[in-house]
């Protein structure tokens, strides 16, 4: 067990509280360093996909996790940074100028969204970004001067000061990991500043924020152009990473995924952003997989119950049958989220944090350590 002596209240906001956190996390980064020359491309292809799906949960934990502010329609602002780049390098304009600027405009709009959310809250606030998604894909599919409209755009090799970096090379690889090192670290950096607290602040209880003198439209409108900003970055690494782009991969569907990062992953940390997109991005591959081997799977089934040829034969197509299913990877998906509300509503983050404080405190552990509590804030009981 670990006992921090505190000598300094600057102590409670460090990054790091001890020794430990360096060399854990130290090691971690030299695994991903060193995982380029480790593995084979496909994986290294998916891990692509795992930093920059975990740049958008970590913007989506600055607007849901620290803010309380549900969103939908994150699949429209990576839209617009994807769109963003691919019309300014058709331009000619260079990767340094189109990458932030492409964070610059997405952050504007986010704002701009967020102004028309301040009187919203839950489902209406939900139902108010799915509508602006859907208009920022009818806004795709017929601006056809700069978008292309459903032909799709193509997005050139990331031309870096002369130097072209491949979409499946290493130095894109290298790319997005600092992308996504520098999301995690504003958003840590974000929440030890007055701005990181007053999303709380308003997250816990709008009611004692707003008698604290905490601005609540301005807090809120910042924390969209934020978490928007984070999400067109990862919006241009996509844009490449797909060499193209159209109106269709920027679906509902989409902003789904995005949410169940942070649902899976858990919302109430930036490591669920991470834990996240590694089980949706490579939740995936595995399903599709099982899917191709639920006919052998049926094959054995039959030969170790010894059925007959006949039924052996019927219980092989019904196994293929529903191994083909349509909607099948939908239902799967719906069930995971499920489980994970029902039982685990701290996400795969929340689980590590319960298997570490179990060894830290064995055995002095107690089961309720973490039960949840029917306790308000005595200001929300009037609502």
């Amino acid at each position: 067990m670990r006992f921090v002596f505190k000598t300094d209240y600057n102590q409670d906001i460090k990054l790091l509280k001890h020794g430990g956190y360096w060399w854990s996390y130290g090691v971690l980064l030299a695994v991903m360093i060193a995982a380029p020359y480790l593995v084979g491309s496909y994986l290294q292809s998916q891990m692509v996909f795992v930093f920059i799906y975990a740049i958008v949960g970590v913007a989506l934990i600055i607007l849901t996790g620290f803010t309380g502010q549900a969103s939908l329609g994150h699949a429209a602002f990576l839209a617009i940074g994807a769109y963003t780049a691919g019309f300014m390098q058709s331009k000619g304009i260079p990767f340094i100028v189109y990458f932030p600027a492409a964070a610059i405009i997405t952050g504007a709009v986010g704002a701009m969204v967020g102004f028309p959310a301040l009187r919203l809250s839950g489902i209406y606030l939900v139902i108010a970004t799915i509508a602006f998604a859907f208009i920022v894909e009818e806004i795709l599919a017929r601006w056809e001067s700069v978008t292309h409209g459903n032909e799709g755009m193509r997005v050139r090799t990331i031309d870096l000061l002369g130097q072209p970096i491949p979409r499946d090379g290493d130095a894109f690889y290298f790319l997005c990991l600092l992308v996504l090192v520098g999301s995690i670290l504003l958003a840590l950096n974000l929440l030890r500043s007055p701005t990181g607290r007053a999303f709380i602040a308003i997250r816990d209880s709008e009611t004692a924020g707003k008698s604290m003198g905490i601005d609540l439209a301005g807090y809120k409108v910042k924390s969209f152009a934020i978490s928007a900003a984070l999400t067109g970055m990862a919006g241009v690494l996509f844009a490449h990473k797909m060499s193209f782009i159209s109106p269709e991969m920027f679906t509902l569907l989409l902003s789904i995924e995005f949410i169940m990062v942070i649902i899976i992953g858990g919302a109430f940390g930036v490591h669920g952003a991470v834990l996240g997109a590694i089980f949706i991005v490579m939740v995936d591959p595995f399903l599709t997989a099982l899917k191709d081997d639920v006919p052998v799977l049926g094959a054995s089934l039959a030969s170790s119950l010894g059925m007959s040829p006949e039924g052996a034969g019927k219980l092989r197509e019904t196994m293929s049958s529903i191994g083909s299913a349509a909607g099948l990877k939908g239902a799967i998906y719906g069930l995971i989220i499920m489980m994970f509300i029902l039982f685990e509503p701290y996400g795969l983050y929340g689980r590590w944090l319960k298997v570490k404080l179990f060894f830290q405190l064995f055995p002095l552990y107690k089961k309720a350590t973490f039960k949840r509590q029917k306790t308000y804030v005595k200001s929300e009981r009037n609502r």
